[in-house]
């Protein structure tokens, strides 16, 4: 096979539809945009318009918010780190982070960090210092030996009484 011989299969590539090219074409007189006005001409913006009534996306009330201080974390379950443990990717015992998650492929890349979840079994011993974990996570790694450190400082709640 050489380069020049490569093509598509046939009808796989579907020639243009030439139109205004007369009534005989199919698609001839007023190509296919229907009849005169606004909708026939080039640059037409009325997709909301309702002539005239107030549009719906502006009867409907306004509702949410985006928290721009919220923080978008990695999640990753027991289970895909005991694949990787299996995999030869992450060694047992060893300190298991954001760096080490990325470099054992498990993560893509750090985000804002590593929430660890409590799904599927982990056998490995292994020590954890990650942004956040689920009590069940804590529970079945600690259960097995390891241990898990909580990085970042939690917002501590206002009591409301004044040091003075």
């Amino acid at each position: 096979m050489k380069l020049n011989e490569i093509a598509d299969k046939p009808g796989a590539r579907k020639t243009r539809m030439r139109i205004g090219r007369g009534i005989g074409s199919g698609k001839g007189k007023t190509g296919g945009r229907g009849g005169k006005g606004q909708t026939a001409r080039a640059g037409v913006a009325i997709k909301g318009f309702e002539g005239g009534q107030m549009p719906l996306h502006r009867r409907l009330p306004k509702r949410g918010f985006n928290n721009i201080f919220a923080l978008d974390f990695n999640e990753v379950n027991l289970g895909r780190i005991q694949a990787a443990v299996d995999k030869g990717a992450l060694a047992p015992g060893t300190l298991v982070n954001v760096e080490s998650l990325v470099n054992a492929g498990v993560l893509r890349r750090s985000r804002d960090g590593v929430r660890l979840l409590g799904g599927g079994e982990l056998t490995a011993k292994l020590q954890f210092e990650v942004h956040g974990a689920s009590k069940s996570a804590v529970a079945a790694v600690e259960k097995i030996g390891g241990s898990v450190k909580i990085l970042g400082q939690k917002p501590q709640k206002d009591t409301g009484e004044s040091a003075s």
